[in-house]
């Protein structure tokens, strides 16, 4: 009797949860599959069409039966995503390209995110909004903004600086991915320099793909596995963050709640990716896990773009524009001054 009382207020609740957060993450998805439709059918990258298609339908999160699931997608299917993206590393992976290389690209995201700090600070930015920038430019460009979003105490501007920098990475990644590969044949560098230059610089995964199999097949997969040893850095980056945070900020700067010392989304990344580095997950398995990280993404990207108007993204002003746009030919400058140095 107990058992049967037990099953049926668990049915109750998920029916409740169902109820509350279903539509608004089924509009959510919605959006998701049409970003995706145009990306495939036009080229455009997935995650700047399903940011803009959400900020359409901004009076969606306004108020409504959809407020919530859209409040629910835009959080915890967000960190369920970035939890997956572990599958996608092994320390395998990483050991075939030399200490030297490795070396660059650590250093370069390290770097960028300490720029990142600077350049908020001389350009009369809050250390929020530096974080942000500077870590979606150094690691994996919006998959890491919404991460480090997740473990940032939240103001009035968090969203608006997130929609921005969600925005202002993708585009830039595109305008990457047609310069950088020419740049590469100016320096003359052969396929494994090209790759690492590629996939230490570019933000966004796609667009480094798409990078370096413009050049050659070995530059592409170069590019990558650079790729993800920068993904690999989101863990620790957000670990780090979330201590400091959690030890430094000011009283009541996190709406009255500390956040934990170790996000639940960072110990899933660490675990999968430790998993993979064992080879306890089947190939087919890391692929499907792949698949789902990206459209949850792709899913709380929209949901995201939906609770911000297109207004409160216009007031982030010409500073914050100034800011990312340094971040990014600060890292490029700082990967191709390192793979000159050891190509010679």
């Amino acid at each position: 009797m107990q058992t049967a009382d037990f099953a049926r207020t668990k049915v109750q609740g998920l029916s409740g949860f169902l109820r509350l957060n279903g539509q608004g993450f089924l509009v959510s998805a919605v959006v998701a599959a049409a970003a995706q439709f145009l990306s495939e059918h036009y080229g455009a990258p997935a995650m700047l069409m399903a940011l803009l298609l959400g900020i359409a339908f901004h009076f969606l999160a306004e108020d409504g039966p959809c407020k919530p699931g859209i409040e629910f997608t835009s959080r915890t299917v967000l960190r369920f995503g970035v939890a997956l993206l572990g599958a996608r590393i092994s320390v395998e992976l990483m050991v075939g390209l030399g200490a030297g290389l490795i070396t660059v690209v650590v250093a370069g995201v390290i770097a960028t995110i300490l720029f990142g700090l600077l350049g908020a600070r001389l350009l009369g930015r809050g250390w929020r909004f530096g974080l942000l920038t500077g870590g979606s430019v150094a690691i994996c460009g919006a998959s890491a903004a919404m991460a480090i979003s997740a473990v940032l105490p939240k103001n009035e501007h968090s969203e608006r600086n997130l929609i921005f920098t969600v925005l202002s990475v993708t585009v830039l990644s595109t305008v990457a991915m047609i310069v950088y590969p020419i740049l590469t044949q100016t320096f003359a560098f052969n396929h494994e320099y090209s790759g690492v230059f590629l996939g230490g610089t570019i933000h966004d995964v796609a667009q480094v793909v798409g990078a370096g199999f413009s050049v050659s097949d070995q530059t592409g997969e170069v590019a990558t596995l650079v790729k993800l040893i920068r993904v690999a850095m989101l863990a620790p980056v957000v670990l780090v963050i979330s201590i400091l945070v959690r030890r430094y900020a000011e009283d009541g700067e996190a709406d009255g709640k500390r956040p934990p010392i170790l996000p639940f989304f960072v110990v899933g990344f660490l675990i999968f990716a430790t998993m993979n580095s064992l080879g306890l997950i089947p190939a087919a398995v890391v692929d499907l896990m792949s698949s789902l990280s990206r459209w949850a993404l792709l899913i709380s990207i929209a949901a995201v773009g939906m609770k911000t108007s297109l207004k409160r993204i216009l007031d982030v002003g010409g500073q914050a524009i100034v800011l990312i746009v340094a971040e990014t030919i600060f890292i490029a400058i700082l990967v191709l001054a390192g793979v000159v140095l050891i190509g010679h």
